[in-house]
């Protein structure tokens, strides 16, 4: 959520940011809206000022016609108070209903850009191997070992599913105790928090006004199911202080994770790399504002050093303003060599949605003169895990059909060798 007072400062500012988001939202028609508001409140203020001094003039009053006369005067005040309030309510329904609509602004180093055509490749790393034999998909090569079972998670829970078996389930594994080791090295907290998370933590997070047709929600309890552990991590300091001097707090969590995929109808529809549930190991930090693009930085830096340690081919994509999400200001992606289709797929992300996920929150920090100001919060993905199997299979495929397992996982999988 933007800063009311940062909009009626800044409109244009507003209006270009949703526009480079090309998201639709009546500016003019939020501050009219906040106008009145503003003006209810004052006139409510005086109002209640005016009351108070009925009171004080009752009971100082000593002629009972004169007391008479300000009681029915305290009387009218309650029924135009009455009336202001009602007015009140309704207006602060639909001026929070607007504020929500608006979503984080792209900061100014963000490209320009309508959809994922425009995002913009920064750099690779690696060399996609030669093969001196036919390749396969991962697909073909998982059901020849029995690695991977499509058609019997079908049967049970229809499309979109998949089975991990066998050596696949244990690299499952192996990824996370890897990844886990790696993080905690580097300053960040091992959590293992709810996946059912209440409506309005998934609204504060940023992902209800667009994407809620995502989100698989629990009538029967009022719960939601997670997309991604970062939607359990950010609520955790809700209505919370942190002191400045114990900035950052990093945290990472290992969840299942589940998405309806309404928006990729006919895409990747055979197979596990895009699925209704899946498997992620999360980043997540709570971070000093003047500090959160290097934090940012950092999360990145991460995802590429555990794609580097696999020695797997990928490149960093910077994602353009109109491919953003609502809570995020800048992101970048990390997508992975996939030999049997000849491109570079996305296995990571990360986020940087500065003080928007904060504001809805109500999560601050403490600073050394006892100011209070937001918190910025910093997303990103150690291992998608379905999808960096994938990369896995594809990669290290060999010519007998067998998959060699990297040497930086040998030791977590307690095998060199699958097939």
């Amino acid at each position: 959520m933007l800063d009311i007072k940062f909009i009626r400062e800044n409109p244009n500012k507003v209006k270009e940011g949703c526009e480079k988001k090309q998201v639709k939202v009546n500016i003019d028609y939020l501050l009219e809206v906040d106008k009145k508001r503003r003006e209810t409140l004052q006139a409510l203020e005086e109002m209640m000022a005016q009351k108070n001094k009925a009171s004080k003039q009752i009971t100082a009053a000593k002629d009972e016609k004169e007391k008479q006369k300000i009681i029915l005067e305290m009387q009218e005040l309650d029924k135009n108070s009455d009336r202001l309030t009602k007015s009140l309510r309704g207006t602060e329904e639909e001026f929070n209903k607007l504020m929500l609509q608006i979503p984080n602004l792209p900061l100014d180093d963000v490209p320009r850009g309508q959809d994922e055509r425009d995002n913009i490749p920064l750099r690779q790393w690696g060399e996609p191997k030669k093969l001196d034999f036919q390749l396969k998909n991962y697909l073909e090569i998982a059901e020849n070992l029995d690695l991977i079972d499509i058609k019997r998670a079908a049967k049970i829970s229809g499309s979109r599913f998949g089975i991990l078996k066998k050596e696949a389930a244990l690299i499952k594994f192996a990824l996370r105790d890897f990844a886990s080791d790696i993080l905690i090295k580097e300053g960040f907290v091992p959590v293992d928090p709810p996946v059912m998370i209440r409506p309005e933590m998934m609204q504060a997070m940023g992902y209800v006004e667009r994407g809620g047709d995502e989100i698989y929600y629990l009538k029967n309890d009022n719960l939601c199911l997670v997309g991604t552990a970062e939607q359990s991590l950010g609520p955790m300091y809700a209505d919370e202080i942190f002191e400045e001097k114990d900035l950052p707090k990093r945290y990472f969590a290992f969840t299942h994770c589940f998405r309806r995929e309404a928006g990729s109808y006919g895409k990747d529809t055979k197979g596990i790399f895009r699925v209704h549930q899946f498997d992620k190991l999360e980043m997540f930090s709570f971070c000093h504002p003047d500090r959160s693009k290097e934090e940012h930085q950092l999360f990145l830096k991460i995802e590429e050093k555990l794609m580097q340690l696999l020695k797997i081919p990928y490149q960093v994509v910077q994602i353009c303003t109109g491919d953003l999400g609502d809570p995020a200001a800048s992101k970048y992606d990390i997508e992975a060599w996939i030999p049997s289709e000849g491109k570079y797929r996305e296995t990571h992300s990360t986020s940087n949605c500065t003080n928007f996920q904060a504001r809805r929150l109500n999560i601050r920090y403490r600073t050394k003169d006892g100011k209070l100001n937001f918190v910025h919060t910093i997303n990103g993905t150690a291992f998608a895990i379905g999808r960096t199997i994938i990369t896995i299979i594809e990669n290290y495929q060999q010519k007998d059909g067998s998959i060699k397992i990297p040497d930086v996982l040998q030791k977590y999988c307690g095998f060199k060798k699958i097939g």
